[in-house]
């Protein structure tokens, strides 16, 4: 039964990216200490379980944006608050249609080439799988280039099975991503990819 749910969520339930700004341009290293961390760029990526003619891909512009959205008993926000966008773009070989979907970022945490970001669904193209008001998280690997110019980044994302809960009998259904939740980062990127600054989470500001 789970097989059958994973096969057709890596059908159906991918969608990805098309260019995104990226006025960074560099990574945190060499640059002194960034301000604010962020996620940008553009990349192609397989799945390393399900081989197919497909093309996915993620855009992202992403920017920390600490203690900027309050929420019910946090007035001042949380230090993981960000903003930006995510462009989330799958064509499928077997339909030849491609599948949009554009999210608004609300939470980015960074390790020193590493990013975990979540964003909100606010479009979804003709036929697209998503759902407006979903939230989902995805993870990046800023692996640099190698000496060919390679990028060996990676990405990973909180469908397509990786986020199921499972019990009874009946095929296990999807579970709700909270803010900053993905998997590690598992689909190589094989076109394109990723730049990661990374910055430390600050304290709030004292009043």
């Amino acid at each position: 039964m789970l097989t059958a749910a994973v096969a057709v969520l890596a059908v159906s339930g991918v969608s990805s990216a098309s260019g995104a700004s990226d006025d960074s341009g560099a990574s945190a290293e060499g640059r002194g200490t960034p301000s604010h961390a962020r996620v940008t760029g553009h990349g192609d990526f397989t799945l390393p379980y399900h081989q197919d003619e497909d093309v996915r891909s993620f855009s992202f512009d992403a920017v920390a944006a600490p203690y900027s959205r309050p929420l019910p008993g946090i007035p001042t926000g949380l230090p993981t608050d960000a903003r930006g966008t995510v462009r989330i773009s799958h064509y499928s070989a077997e339909r030849d249609v491609t599948y949009t979907a554009e999210g608004r970022v609300d939470c980015l945490v960074t390790g020193p080439r590493s990013a975990t970001l979540t964003a909100v669904i606010t479009k979804v193209g003709p036929g697209g799988p998503v759902d407006i008001g979903r939230r989902l998280g995805f993870s990046v690997h800023d692996a640099g280039k190698d000496g060919k110019n390679r990028s060996g980044d990676r990405v990973g994302f909180s469908w397509n099975g990786v986020n199921l809960l499972p019990g009874g009998a009946d095929a296990p259904e999807e579970a709700t991503v909270g803010t900053c939740m993905a998997p590690a980062p598992y689909a190589p990127v094989t076109k394109g990819g990723y730049t990661v600054v990374h910055a430390e989470l600050p304290a709030p500001a004292q009043h």
